[in-house]
């Protein structure tokens, strides 16, 4: 049986991919467009596997975990598609490491628990790691590198998306139980298709979802993998597990960050991106 390893890695080196794509699109398209792309674009590649399945019974709890997924999702895929579309790959992508912390912060304030010694080590990693990301602004002083997080919108913006991440992952897996992956993994996105939609055809853009339609395919063809890979990985292990693993997508960002788009200081955000997910693995893995 292949691991769910593996499966978390196709999902980070997919996702890493199709936001390489999604970037360069960006250039001349809206970043509402994109958003649309990178679901209505999959759902076909998705399809295929959806025809090969029973359709399993519904019941209320999936539902309701849909309807509380949807308005955190929308808002998440947004977010997203601006952070790269305003800031580097290799600055904005490495704060999807937040998630467990945020986990961690929302046990704490709604449950009073404390993190164990892996998660505050696991959180030192990971501000640590996100201090580095911007380490030459400390030309500023000490603090600069945190001041530039805050200069920097996409940063701002991912930052955003780990918060609700941090929440719909949880979500997704309950949604998952109550249905099957590869079933999940088609109507999710069919569902944020139907609703982006509406939102497009409220701005007057819905027709710019066939103007590039080659390279949109593109889009579509990886973002399908990632969420195949994403939801059977997430069905074979626990969520943080999953999540940790999948976030490698952020050493692939980094490297396409330098390669694809000339970005610079790509090697102490290399350093930072490998710190914060070791921090990650410290919060989930121990």
């Amino acid at each position: 049986m292949i691991s769910w390893v593996i499966f978390a890695l196709i999902a980070a080196f997919t996702l890493a991919t199709a936001d390489s794509i999604s970037k360069k699109a960006l250039r001349n398209t809206d970043e509402y467009v994109i958003a649309w792309v990178r679901q209505g674009y999959s759902l076909p590649f998705l399809a295929v596997a959806f025809f090969f399945i029973e359709i399993p019974t519904l019941d209320r709890t999936f539902w309701l975990t849909l309807l509380l997924m949807l308005p955190l999702e929308i808002t998440a895929i947004i977010l997203y598609v601006k952070a790269i579309k305003i800031s580097p790959l290799s600055v904005t992508i490495p704060f999807l490491t937040l998630s467990p912390v945020f986990i961690i912060l929302t046990a704490f304030l709604v449950l009073g628990e404390l993190p164990d010694k892996s998660g505050l080590v696991g959180i030192i990693l990971i501000a640590f790691g996100g201090y580095l990301l911007n380490i030459r602004a400390t030309t500023n002083g000490i603090l600069g590198p945190v001041k530039a997080i805050g200069k920097e919108r996409g940063s701002i913006f991912m930052i955003g998306v780990a918060l609700i991440y941090s929440i719909t992952s949880t979500l997704g897996k309950v949604s998952i139980q109550h249905s099957s992956p590869i079933f999940f993994g088609f109507f999710y996105p069919f569902v944020l298709t139907i609703i982006l939609t509406i939102i497009l055809g409220s701005k007057g853009i819905l027709n710019q979802v066939v103007s590039t339609p080659k390279i949109f395919i593109g889009i579509g063809l990886f973002i399908s993998i990632t969420v195949m890979s994403h939801f059977i990985a997430l069905s074979m292990t626990d969520v943080a597990y999953m999540i940790s693993v999948k976030r490698f997508n952020l050493i692939f960002s980094v490297i396409y960050g330098r390669f694809l788009f000339r970005e610079k200081n790509t090697g102490e955000r290399l350093i930072g991106s490998l710190m914060m997910i070791t921090g990650v693995i410290s919060i989930t893995l121990f």
